[in-house]
């Protein structure tokens, strides 16, 4: 008992360590609020909550755009749009009453309907609102959605630049303005848009700076005489990684302001994307499309409101729970009578147990509101967390009790085969549960990975407990279990296309991996006790 007391003070002191070191501020932005200045751009949609375009019925009221517009002016002198419908047509009447000027966007698709509606708004607006209007954008990634081919979009530039005395353009991503080069010649300037982060071969935060500058000169030097303006730029707060591209509050301060300061180096015009989080962006493009905002999406607040950016900004609270969280584990395992007097190896195992759950059960929780799309997503979430949570507690128990994990068969087989002990049916439960959350996971990261999260925060409490048991508890001498092989095949199949597909660059795959990897070895120690 007197160990199990020292391992309890090491493990809080730990947790209250790690969390200090992840919540310690990661950068100090100085972008752009400084002696008065503004951004030239930023992207607005003024979508919020559950409001989205997916929706023909949405309609958005002037008092909302009012209310988002009043905090935007503090910050920049224009807002780019997108589109005419939804009653986005209301952006720009109201931003000249804010004195704000106006990128006015039209949204182009495969509907020729729906774009001459466009058009005519558009043109509409910037021949009522001439001083509020600095150009027209006929257009937006409508080549790379392949919705329009490139004679038709040069035709609806033309007609667009025969009716508005505005400056008229057209925005995509940089590769498609090089692919199609009678686009750039309908277009007053080039409007080129850069996301490091969805390169095709993803750029890391700390090198964004340099890819924009490098793209942005290979296009200017491709069509000289034509002003090159960014049209989108800008860098996740939260989502999943891609190669060694990490989503952070702390990178995403970082990519603006290095992009903001190298504008301000070389002269160039720059249009951020974007104000707020975008939460109906998730149904397309997960977690990570609807966290690009500069703004919250709830609260309508800037995300840098101090002078320093935390990663983790409540990390007081969740070194101050997983502490809370590691004693109670040490409570049940001190609380527990076993048969034979506890080894200080079996105190350690609770210890790893308590200190892994304690410094992870914080991080799952923080994600669960990031990560969780739908009632389908909820439930997932909550489910990976429920787990994380009573995986460590129990499994703590059975450490000091000496109990033996049952084999699948002991639990769904035959009723004659199955154990009549309830605590050992609860130690089945969590293998169970864990183990369909972990196909889950996998396999959606094998058939569908592109906009999947990485859930190694919850997975991996849920599993360091049952492998540490499994190396702990003696193990009985019986067969091993037909469900349990193919599981633990099942995930290691997984993790061999995940890793090489997420390259060794995104330590999110490879930290779930490992932690897939150990839950594999569990599965292959376990035994049926009957032989």
């Amino acid at each position: 008992m007197r160990f199990g007391i020292v391992c309890l003070a090491a493990v809080a002191a730990i947790i209250a360590g790690v969390w200090a070191l992840l919540g310690s501020p990661a950068f100090a932005p100085h972008f752009p609020w400084q002696a008065g200045e503004k951004l030239y751009c930023i992207s607005y949609a003024p979508f919020r909550g559950t409001q989205t375009p997916l929706d023909p019925t949405t309609m958005i009221t002037a008092a909302q755009i009012e209310d988002d517009l009043t905090r935007l002016a503090k910050v920049t002198d224009c807002v780019r749009t997108y589109s005419t419908d939804y009653g986005l047509d209301q952006i720009t009447p109201i931003a000249a009453r804010h004195g704000l000027k106006v990128l006015q966007g039209l949204w182009l698709s495969s509907n020729p309907a729906k774009n001459r509606e466009q058009v005519d708004t558009a043109i509409a607006l910037a021949n009522q609102y001439p001083d509020t209007v600095r150009a027209v954008i006929v257009g937006n990634e409508v080549l790379l959605r392949g919705e329009m081919t490139a004679t038709d979009l040069v035709n609806t530039i033309r007609t667009v630049k025969g009716r508005v005395k505005v400056p008229v353009t057209y925005a995509d991503v940089w590769e498609f303005w090089l692919r199609n080069r009678d686009v750039a010649n309908a277009a007053d300037f080039i409007t080129i848009h850069i996301l490091p982060y969805w390169e095709d071969f993803p750029i890391p935060a700390a090198t964004s700076g340099a890819h924009v500058q490098a793209i942005r000169q290979q296009v200017v030097d491709t069509f000289p005489g034509k002003e090159v303006i960014i049209g989108e730029v800008g860098w996740p707060s939260a989502g999943r990684m891609r190669e060694g591209a990490l989503p952070s509050p702390a990178n995403q301060a970082r990519v603006i302001q290095d992009v903001l300061t190298l504008s301000k180096k070389e002269n160039f015009k720059v249009n951020v994307i974007e104000s707020f989080d975008a939460p109906w962006k998730r149904a397309l493009e997960g977690t990570v499309g609807g966290h690009w905002g500069l703004f919250d999406d709830a609260t309508r607040s800037l995300k840098y409101s101090g002078k320093t950016v935390s990663n983790h900004p409540h990390w007081t609270w969740q070194a101050g729970g997983g502490i809370a969280f590691a004693v109670l584990v040490f409570a049940a395992a001190m609380m527990t009578r076993g048969s034979r007097d506890t080894s200080s190896g079996a105190w350690l195992g609770v210890a790893l147990n308590a200190g892994v759950g304690g410094i992870l059960v914080g991080w799952a929780i923080e994600n669960v509101p990031l990560e969780s799309l739908g009632i389908g997503g909820w439930l997932r979430s909550l489910a990976m967390v429920a787990v994380a949570i009573v995986s460590p507690v129990v499994l703590s128990v059975a450490i000091i009790r000496g109990t033996p994990m049952p084999a699948l068969t002991q639990l769904l087989g035959p009723a004659e085969m199955r154990t009549a002990d309830g605590f050992a049916k609860a130690m089945g439960g969590i293998l169970i549960a864990t183990l369909l959350l972990s196909l889950l996971i996998a396999l959606g990261l094998v058939f569908d990975p592109r906009y999947k999260d990485f859930p190694f925060a919850p997975l991996t409490a849920a599993i360091v407990p049952l492998l540490v048991h499994s190396v702990v508890v003696p193990r009985p001498h019986g067969h091993h279990g037909t469900a349990e092989i193919a599981g633990a095949m099942l995930l290691a199949a997984s993790i061999v296309y995940i890793v090489p597909n997420e390259t060794l660059a995104n330590w999110q795959s490879l930290w779930l991996c490992a932690a897939l990897t150990g839950f594999a070895l569990t599965l292959t120690r376990v035994r049926d006790a009957r032989g």
